[in-house]
């Protein structure tokens, strides 16, 4: 796997095959990246499940000034760890080694608000809209904010609250669906 635009471009991403991870293919992320690249530049962002980190590496590589690496898999963040070292990227890091429900509590309790926010849980856990009921209950997304959901699933609706879909799209198996935080018509 490697960086596929930005600064790091070319490098390759240690990622061990881990049990419970699902890489994001080169072709989606290069396309997931060209489509919210007028918003990464200074962002903050959430890479939820990290899993290698690649993603949360790849918005770094591409100007975020801050990434939120969290996974609990101990075999994922000793990977991140790596990862991060390699890039000489600590500066922009934060990794937290936590169930996600823990992490999103952590963000909230430290007023952390986010740009971006990638979501790719292991397909099997049907978390995607409990995590936006949570995000947006607890307002961790700012507004004009995006949140990438990576799934299996093409069930997802057309808006939650006040985040909108404003771009969805397949790749073989997998469905990427961005939504925006706007104004809600509630």
């Amino acid at each position: 796997m490697r960086i596929i635009s930005g600064y790091l471009k070319g490098r390759i991403i240690e990622n061990k095959k881990i049990e419970g991870t699902r890489p994001t293919m080169d072709r989606v992320k290069e396309s997931l990246f060209a489509m919210i690249q007028n918003s990464i530049k200074d962002s903050v962002f959430l890479d939820l499940f990290s899993g290698s980190g690649s993603i949360g590496i790849e918005a770094i590589s591409n100007g975020s000034k801050e990434v939120y690496f969290v996974d609990n898999n101990n075999l994922c963040i000793k990977e991140i760890k790596k990862n991060i070292k390699n890039f000489n990227i600590e500066k922009y890091s934060k990794l937290l080694n936590m169930d996600y429900l823990k992490a999103l509590d952590y963000l909230k309790n430290n007023n952390i608000k986010l740009d971006i926010i990638f979501i790719d849980p292991p397909y099997k856990f049907k978390v995607y809209e409990s995590i936006l009921d949570y995000i947006n209950k607890n307002e961790l997304i700012k507004e004009n904010g995006l949140i990438i959901l990576e799934t299996d699933d093409n069930k997802l609706q057309p808006s939650y609250s006040n985040l909108l879909l404003i771009k969805e799209k397949k790749y073989g198996d997998k469905y990427i669906f961005i939504y925006k935080k706007g104004d809600s018509d509630e």
